[in-house]
């Protein structure tokens, strides 16, 4: 039924929609105090002490000034339990008493569905199979000793649903075979291949230890298989397949979600053995990748049930190597800078935990503990302080060795988006170092200034708009409430679009104007676009315009700038729109006269290159009084 949800049809989530009350559904799970208008509690999402989570019944949305996590109603469900959005929509239906019927299929989806729901089946017999086979064939004697010698229960592996492949070609092959289940299904399955000579299939495991992989819903998506000695590959995991698919599974995850939800937090290892050992030792709030590295999938899915991430790595090369490429891809995830969500350490509380020499979290809780794991755990390093950490052992603190620390921390300490942690974190490096925070702070406000450059528009019409500021036609929001959206474009264009979303009779002068035209941060421009196309009349717009978003930062985005309390009417809204496109125009003519000017240099055309220069000198003039006209308006 899981499956079927996908084609809830939409005039039912409308209706769900307008029966929910987010303020009740939030309640639940928050509580909830009065603030104006507005409801404002701590967020469930991030650890903190003085709320920032606020609650809009007005717009069936929320908004965390803190963190940034912001949506609807079916988002907060899907956070706040892991559910999909066809769960969620189905939680609310239920709750709410509207019955979801299932939209009738095309043929296509029907096979293509058909054909996902035959190979979980098979994936739920094969895992039964090999289950049986390691508990009680005389064949899984020897893969039963050696799970005895590796410490693990009889509880685990039923917990688990740890399995037996044993020796031969064909074990897996002839059980499906005698229940007439076609080997083209089993081959779609990983879990035959095909012969060279095409005359027929043979298994994938062979005499191997079975770890079923299963997803979030409980559902089988694949296999791993270890050898019983030392031979090669150690590991082997099924292919991809279309149920399964290694960047965006997790082993564990099924088993872990609730821990990790309950305890806030999760620990991120990267083998099957780590993981089972974690759980028996009572550490389940656990999980493992499957044979890659941490990939954005991955944080995105495991943001759902944790807030603290603990990345954990065995103490060798291999490991560092490891926890640097899970730091590359988290870095990505959290600090792309063409996004608004630019890294903020306290917010995202990502630690990394290397693990005493010798070591792996395996061998560490069996011979240590659980209490010794929490307690190493306990003073894992954050991202910044690990990649300080790492760069001083990695160059040493000579003259040039402090010289390649300084350029490898240029990029991280820039793109902390929260001026006392990142002072904070320049301070303690420069105490390491011994080199002057106003040296460190110049190098990193360069950095700085390179990425502004690179991926958010620079900041032109701030003059004017601090005019409008002034006037009072546009209200600025309390400080810190532009915290999560001001690293994205300028102030500017974050206001016009914030006025699209909150004031839609302005949307026909928008396109009167054609005022998106003229915006230098494509993200903001595309989130502007889609709000054109949406309807102005609706009751619940920013709502429904969340539930279309395609991407969690267009939903982010529209929480933040819907959220922001403002006073707008249409004299305040045409003037600042006004304004806008003037400016936007002037940049406009200003760069097609540098060009001019350029042209005009390289020909050695004096004089049309003074007189271009007048133009621009009159051109700055007239900028200049009306500035100044501006500033007498207030």
């Amino acid at each position: 039924m899981l499956l079927l949800a996908v084609f809830i049809p939409e005039e039912k989530i409308s209706e769900i929609k307008n029966a929910a009350d987010i303020v009740d559904v939030v309640s639940e799970a928050v509580l909830l105090k009065k603030a104006g208008k507005n409801h404002v509690g701590l967020c469930p999402f991030h650890s903190e002490k003085t709320p920032s989570f606020t609650v809009s019944p007005d717009k069936q949305i929320f908004y965390c000034f803190g963190c940034g996590t912001g949506g609807n109603i079916f988002s907060f469900l899907m956070k706040q339990q892991g559910l999909s959005f066809p769960e969620a929509v189905r939680a609310l239906g239920k709750r709410y008493g509207i019955d979801i019927p299932d939209r009738p299929l095309s043929p296509e989806q029907k096979k293509k569905i058909s054909e996902r729901e035959k190979l979980f089946d098979i994936n739920r017999r094969t895992m039964e199979f090999y289950h049986q086979a390691l508990k009680s064939s005389a064949a899984g004697q020897v893969a039963r000793s050696y799970l005895q010698k590796r410490g693990i229960s009889q509880k685990t592996i039923d917990d688990f649903k740890l399995g037996y492949a044993q020796q031969g070609w064909d074990n897996l092959l002839n059980h499906f075979s005698k229940k007439r289940i076609s080997p083209v299904l089993l081959e779609k399955s990983g879990l035959v291949l095909p012969k060279k000579n095409k005359a027929g299939y043979y298994d994938r495991f062979r005499d191997r230890i079975m770890f079923p992989i299963f997803d979030a819903s409980l559902q089988v998506v694949g296999f791993g298989g270890r050898v019983l000695d030392d031979s090669l590959p150690k590991y082997l995991n099924s292919p991809e397949t279309p149920v399964y698919n290694k960047r965006r599974s997790l082993y564990g995850i099924q088993r872990a979600k609730d821990k990790c939800r309950s305890a806030g937090s999760v620990f991120i290892v990267e083998g099957y053995l780590d993981v089972i050992a974690l759980h028996q030792h009572g550490v389940e709030n656990s999980v493992a990748t499957l044979g890659t590295a941490l990939t954005p999938d991955h944080v995105r899915l495991l943001t759902r049930f944790a807030g603290r991430m603990v990345l954990v790595y065995d103490s060798d090369d291999a490991g560092i190597r490891s926890a640097r490429r899970c730091i590359d891809t988290f870095w990505k995830e959290h600090v792309d800078f063409r996004r608004q969500d630019v890294y903020r350490e306290e917010n995202a509380d990502t630690h990394i935990l290397v693990l005493p020499a010798g070591h792996d979290p395996d061998s560490f809780i069996f011979e240590k503990g659980p209490d010794l794991f929490m307690e190493a755990a306990s003073r894992a390093p954050g991202i910044i302080t690990f990649l300080m950490n790492c760069a001083i052992e990695k160059y040493g603190l000579s003259t040039q060795g402090k010289v390649n620390i300084l350029k490898e921390m240029q990029a991280p300490l820039a793109a902390i988006n929260d001026r006392v942690a990142q002072g904070l974190y320049i301070q303690k490096l420069a105490e390491r170092l011994g080199i002057a925070e106003n040296a460190i702070l110049e190098r990193v406000s360069e950095v700085a200034a390179h990425i502004t450059k690179r991926g958010f528009a620079a900041d032109a019409p701030a003059a004017a708009a601090d005019s409008l500021y002034r006037s009072g036609s546009v209200k600025p929001a309390s400080e810190g409430q532009h915290s999560q959206t001001e690293a994205i474009g300028n102030r500017f264009e974050r206001q016009i679009v914030a006025m699209m979303l909150q004031f839609a009779d302005i949307l026909p002068e928008v396109v009167k104007l054609n005022a998106l035209s003229y915006f230098e941060n494509k993200t903001l421009k595309n989130l502007g676009e889609y709000i054109l196309k949406s309807d102005p009349t609706s009751v619940d717009r920013v709502s429904e315009l969340m539930s279309r978003a395609d991407s969690d930062q267009k939903q982010t985005l529209i929480a933040s700038l819907s959220m922001v309390d403002e006073s707008w009417n249409m004299k305040g809204c045409l003037r600042l729109l006004g304004k806008f496109v003037e400016n936007g125009q002037k940049m406009r003519d200003s760069g097609v006269l540098e060009e001019q000017i350029k042209a005009a240099e390289q020909s050695n055309d004096h004089d049309l290159l003074l007189k271009l220069l007048n133009q621009k000198q009159k051109m700055a003039e007239r900028s200049e009084k009306q500035k100044s006209a501006a500033l007498t308006e207030k």
